[in-house]
């Protein structure tokens, strides 16, 4: 399977959708609603200067389904010279059918990452010893009887 991408102008995306249901490809895709950037055919933000906006496709199909997918963009492209469409194939990979690209050699398996030994347990924090400081600032603390003050405090 090879995956592909296709990034377009919003505006192009039924006609495309279309074209690939005509063509009988890309029946399965993954879609990126709103996609912003910069292209060769000028900026797409979605906001007041740039308002346009892209749209994006994830395809993941066979070799043969290629040819299939480009017919679809062709004929969409045609009917849409300004609007920006683009299909990316991976590096290699050819536009018709044809033989596989030569096989990678296969990878030695990777040998696992010794695991990190658990962190030490905390050690238990000390209870501070009392000082006087913190004597002073317990609450609540204990309330002396008010002082009063006038003729009831003269008879005490």
């Amino acid at each position: 399977m090879i995956r592909i991408e296709i990034i377009a102008n919003r505006s192009v995306e039924e006609n495309l959708l279309e074209a690939f249901r005509n063509e009988g490809v890309a029946k399965f895709y993954t879609k990126y609603p709103n996609v912003l950037g910069v292209g060769s055919t000028g900026p797409r933000m979605g906001d007041a200067v740039w308002p346009e906006e892209n749209f994006a496709l994830v395809i993941w199909c066979e070799r043969d389904e290629i040819s299939g997918i480009e017919r679809a963009l062709s004929a969409v492209k045609k009917q849409f010279p300004d609007e920006g469409i683009k299909l990316f194939l991976p590096e290699g990979t050819p536009a018709i059918p044809g033989p596989a690209p030569a096989e990678l050699p296969e990878l030695p398996p990777a040998e696992p990452e010794p695991a990190e030994p658990p962190p030490p347990e905390p050690e238990p924090m000390a209870k501070p010893a009392p000082s006087a400081v913190s004597e002073n600032l317990r609450w609540p603390k204990p309330v002396s009887p008010p002082l009063s003050y006038g003729p009831e405090a003269e008879n005490s």
